[in-house]
């Protein structure tokens, strides 16, 4: 980032920095496939992935009532399967913590999770203090991704013009919020979760590039 003219670096939390997205994914497929509903993972990824939890769960059960007549998601709510294993298994994204402790522009992280969520995980890898305050979750705003508030905010919140910040985003859904802010952004591949094509299709939601590894990307 050293030969480019941006100003801040915005970087989404699950999947970008720790290593989430691909426990989330397994658990919550494995929870709704219990309760009757069946996704592929490619789609299910591209439709629910970056969204708040509320938005999230409002999704699903629109799906479930569709296809089952019934919601699903009140027994995922009450649920502590996904904690659990959270809790257990969460590792920072490979080189996380080195590339962003050796950043030096301003820098916050603008996720869909829950500013709780957000915390625990944050600091469960040793990230929390490299960005705090500047972390902002769902609550933050009326409308998460993939509306661009939540990095509107978090560019307001540094004192950067939008059009200066590049974000870091490894969700279709967050990639259109971005774009939608006037930000660059850049899709991430290194979280465990990315699978063949991932780049192609955040690129098609307005990615400028794909970034593979957080070293690199953060240089």
């Amino acid at each position: 980032m050293s030969n480019i003219a941006f100003k801040a670096v915005i970087f989404d939390c699950d999947g970008v920095l720790v290593d989430s997205e691909v426990i989330a994914l397994k658990v919550e497929l494995e929870m709704l496939a219990e309760q009757g509903l069946h996704f592929e993972p490619v789609d299910y990824s591209i439709r629910f992935m970056g969204l708040s939890t509320d938005a999230y769960h409002a999704a699903i059960d629109e799906e479930a009532r569709l296809r089952l007549g019934r919601p699903v998601t009140e027994s995922i709510r009450q649920s502590e399967r996904l904690r659990a294993v959270m809790v257990a298994e969460l590792t920072e994204v490979p080189g996380a913590v080195k590339a962003v402790a050796g950043l030096t522009l301003p820098k916050a992280i603008a996720s869909s999770g829950s500013v709780g969520g957000l915390e625990r995980k944050l600091k469960r890898t040793g990230l929390w203090d490299h960005f705090a305050p500047h972390i902002y979750g769902a609550e933050h705003v009326a409308s998460a991704k993939p509306a661009p508030d939540l990095f509107l905010h978090a560019a307001a919140a540094l004192a950067v013009a939008p059009g200066d910040c590049v974000v870091l985003e490894d969700s279709v859904n967050g990639v259109i919020g971005a774009k939608a802010a006037g930000m660059t952004v850049w899709g991430f591949l290194g979280g465990g979760h990315a699978t063949d094509g991932l780049g192609e299709r955040l690129v098609a939601a307005g990615a400028e590039r794909e970034a593979a590894r957080l070293l690199r990307a953060a240089a």
